[in-house]
């Protein structure tokens, strides 16, 4: 017999002939346990319609990978199998989990920087333009999109989805406890187009703007589905869990306690413990990300210079999300320019965070990137694809220079001048950002040493030059009078120019 081989963190799917007769989504229950030496993983199964039944698993570890299933249906119960795990293949690095702290890396150790993108109700447009939302982001440099599970009903995004996520009878009446497998098989299948691309997949699972009734599910039928999501999607390598798009804006009739709820079921039923979070619209009602169930914080917010404070207060990744969108639409979170949406990147990432794209250019057809995908108009996502290169290429995640002596600059100049620029670091690497300001020059008090190397980074046009740099034997004139305090080192030409940046590294 041949033996079934998948690479490690790939997906193993095997399916069943079980009941089809009363509702198997009710009525049937079914599981696998997956052993491999000491390891052994429990994993649901689902019903994926026309009486067939459904088992994934992304094999976490190399060897043999035995399973038996479980279920209250005798036909379903006590079947075993078995397949092979290999080496993964080149670009498979695993899922994405937090590392040291503030930022990400693949299972493999990887680093992992998300530079992401929003498309909501892209997987609800039909085929066509779906298939040109994947052929422009095959030649972005996104490396994340969010996207939600349900259509969307909201300005700009109107239309009626192709499926809907239940059974409907004649009147358009929707069956909550029998889910559409069509609906799920296709948004699976984006999943899946979205890890080819080596794009992580942040799956919003509720939402608040809807007209057909999935916002305002009861407890019961919001837990059925959230845990038949997880049985069908988990073992996508590239999946994070998003449980809501501004859940805030839900709590009448989703109250904390579910949302408590939701984070404990993810913990309990997904197996690989992939990536959590959870989004608010209101600032002032901003989830309690210090909770155990939370991995990393998403959050929406323009003032993105507070970044270092939630470091500070949530000791986890920051994505923000939202900090507002390229655009010219009517609402001022999706009308900033181009130059202040790359901005605002800078000010995250340089800071220690991350930051998402979107954009919302009004379209006659009413196609905008942010809701249905297709293509994108704006200039902001080149630039954060170059600020993306620059990041990948430094020697691990960036910390705020705002918080460190780090030697840039002293205290407490450091503070007053990182309170305007803004600045990251890793070991002996810097990145510094002038923001809004268009200094000549900049006094830096690093050590004196010839294997310093500086360039001069112009943020909007792209272009890394070699930086003009003098050593310093005395303070320039313009420099304060600082008696008992290091004096600066060297001296850099700035071309008096804003949203310039400097990089600092050792040959």
């Amino acid at each position: 017999m041949t033996t079934l081989n998948i690479e490690q963190w790939g997906l193993f799917e095997t399916r069943f002939t079980g009941p089809a007769e009363g509702n198997p989504f009710l009525d049937v229950t079914f599981s696998a346990h997956f052993t491999n030496g000491d390891q052994t993983l429990k994993v649901n199964g689902f019903y994926d319609g026309s009486g067939t039944y459904c088992i994934r698993l992304m094999p976490t570890a190399l060897g043999t990978w035995n399973y038996t299933t479980h279920s209250n249906a005798s036909a379903l119960n006590g079947l075993t199998g078995s397949f092979e795990c290999t080496a993964p293949s080149a670009g498979n690095h695993g899922p994405v989990y937090v590392h040291n702290t503030f930022h990400f890396a693949h299972a493999d150790g990887t680093p992992y920087y998300p530079f992401g993108t929003t498309c909501y109700a892209w997987t609800h447009q039909g085929d066509a333009m779906e298939e040109q939302t994947l052929a422009t982001l095959k030649e972005a440099s996104f490396n994340k999109m969010r996207m939600c599970v349900f259509p969307k009903d909201y300005p700009w995004n109107k239309n009626e989805p192709p499926l809907y996520a239940y059974e409907r009878d004649a009147d358009g009446n929707h069956d909550f406890t029998r889910f559409n497998p069509a609906f799920f098989q296709h948004f699976e299948q984006r999943v899946g187009d979205l890890l080819m691309l080596g794009i992580e997949a942040d799956i919003i699972i509720f939402h608040p703007y809807d007209r057909w009734g999935y916002a305002r599910m009861d407890a019961d039928t919001d837990f059925r589905y959230l845990s038949y999501l997880i049985a069908r999607l988990a073992a996508y390598r590239n999946v994070w869990w998003s449980l809501a798009n501004e859940y805030d804006f839900m709590l009448e009739y989703k109250p904390m306690e579910r949302w408590d709820r939701f984070f404990q079921i993810l913990m309990a039923e997904d197996p690989y413990n992939h990536l959590r979070a959870i989004h608010q619209g209101h600032p002032e009602d901003m989830y309690d990300h210090n909770k155990p169930g939370v991995t990393h914080v998403c959050i929406q917010h323009p003032q993105v210079r507070q970044v270092v404070q939630w470091r500070k207060q949530y000791g986890k990744p920051i994505v923000d999300d939202e900090l507002e969108y390229e655009g010219n639409i009517f609402y001022p979170w999706g009308g900033i320019s181009a130059e202040e949406e790359v901005h605002r990147f800078w000010l995250m990432v340089l800071n220690g965070g991350y930051a998402g794209h979107g954009e919302t250019y009004m379209h006659p057809d009413d196609v905008l990137w942010w809701s249905k995908g297709g293509v994108l108009h704006g200039e902001s996502w080149k630039r954060i694809a170059f600020l993306r290169q620059l990041v990948e290429a430094a020697p691990g995640g960036l910390s705020p220079e705002i918080d460190a002596d780090s030697g840039v600059f002293p205290r407490p100049v450091s503070q007053w001048l990182w309170n305007r620029y803004a600045g990251g670091f890793s070991g002996d690497y810097h990145l510094l950002y002038t923001a809004e300001y268009q200094p000549r020059t900049l006094m830096l008090w690093l050590p004196q040493d010839d294997s310093y190397q500086f360039e001069l980074i112009d943020t909007w046009e792209m272009t890394i030059t070699p930086a003009v740099v003098r050593k310093l034997a005395a303070p320039p004139s313009y420099a304060y009078p600082a008696p008992g305090r290091p004096e600066p080192t060297y001296e850099v030409d700035m071309p008096g120019k804003i949203r310039m940046a400097l990089r600092i590294t050792k040959r």
